[in-house]
């Protein structure tokens, strides 16, 4: 019976531990904002709000993951949009009432700690904070022998933002009238993969290095690997100048489950499904897998990543202000009144 007697023996190496995070020094330091208190490699991590900023500050929280996606990594061997992908999940979920990320941090678990993929990781974390303008200040790298696949790790990410208490977006105020603005997403961004997945690699028997010209440009790894958008600027930019009443960020129910989530009991959604054109990726995978379109609908986001609603008066502004800000935004619906007992949103 072999005898194990130190803790590189039982498969975890401190010393590559210590190595990764003195890698990611200089990509964790390229995020931070001036409120940030102390640098990687303490115990916590200490920032510092500005109180003279907000008359009643409101800080809002989120967590998220990557889900499946991260398969279409490992079998690609590309690590470097993932780390996207996870701090929009989180800072998409804030901006959609009205919070300003300040800092985020991430957990990053896997069997036996590669430095080379690791490091990839956090470059692209460090790229959605910076799209974010918010903080990478700390995080966790937990190396857990035979509870991953080798090669295989997880992913989750944390947000802290603040929003005036006045400030909040929260839909309360949306009434009958209203229109609804959907932003364009960059793809699947990060819902539907277990279903992504099988029709991909089971059903069609593609390989993630296959270029498949009606799917999109580049490989099959490429085009699903497109990582999420991330509309935080924009949307600071947008409500300080204009009132929106409501936002939803289209992730996992898609727009099926999530636009109702905001509306107030006596509000219907009705959505004009010919106002934008969906990517090709969800035209493929509909088409493959004679997927039904209310599964569509309530699996993908179909094109739209984020949608709100505004009044009718300032919808020129709204549009103008993103497009002008290399967004896609479109005309997609309005608010009408709902029936006790009806749904809360209606497809034409």
């Amino acid at each position: 019976m072999k005898k194990y007697s130190t803790y590189r023996e039982a498969g975890v190496n401190i010393d590559a531990g210590n190595e990764f995070v003195n890698q990611i020094k200089p990509l964790v330091r390229a995020t931070f904002r001036p409120e940030v208190h102390k640098e990687i490699g303490g115990f916590a991590s200490a920032f510092s709000l500005n109180t003279q900023k907000y008359r009643q500050p409101i800080l809002v929280a989120s967590t998220d993951g990557v889900g499946t996606k991260l398969k279409i990594a490992f079998m690609a061997d590309k690590h470097d949009t993932v780390g996207i992908d996870l701090v929009a999940m989180c800072v998409n979920d804030i901006i959609v009432m009205g919070a300003e990320p300040l800092f985020f941090l991430d957990y990053f678990a896997t069997g036996k700690l590669a430095n080379e993929v690791a490091v990839k990781v956090v470059e692209g974390i460090a790229e959605g904070c910076k799209q974010a303008g918010c903080s990478l200040v700390g995080g966790e790298t937990a190396e857990m022998p035979d509870m991953y696949t080798a090669g295989e790790y997880d992913l989750a990410g944390f947000t802290v933002g603040v929003v005036e208490n006045e400030s909040v977006i929260d839909g309360s105020t949306i009434t009958v009238g209203d229109r609804i603005i959907g932003l364009a997403s960059s793809g699947l961004h990060s819902n539907g993969f277990s279903l992504v997945r099988k029709i991909i690699f089971d059903q069609l028997n593609l390989n993630v290095h296959d270029e498949m010209p009606m799917l999109g440009d580049g490989t099959v790894g490429d085009v699903l690997l497109t990582p999420t958008r991330i509309y935080v600027k924009p949307l600071l930019n947008l409500i300080r100048s204009v009132s929106i009443k409501g936002m939803a960020h289209i992730t996992g129910g898609g727009l099926l489950e999530n636009i109702p989530r905001i509306l107030p009991d006596r509000c219907k959604a009705r959505i004009d499904m010919s106002t934008w054109e969906r990517p090709a990726v969800f035209k493929f995978l509909q088409q493959q897998a004679d997927i039904e379109e209310m599964e569509m609908l309530r699996t993908f986001n179909c094109g739209i990543g984020l949608a709100l609603i505004c009044s009718p008066q300032d919808v020129e502004s709204v549009l103008s202000m993103l497009k002008g800000q290399g967004e896609t935004a479109t005309l997609i619906g309005e608010i009408t009144e709902r029936q006790e007992g009806s749904e809360a949103i209606e497809l034409v």
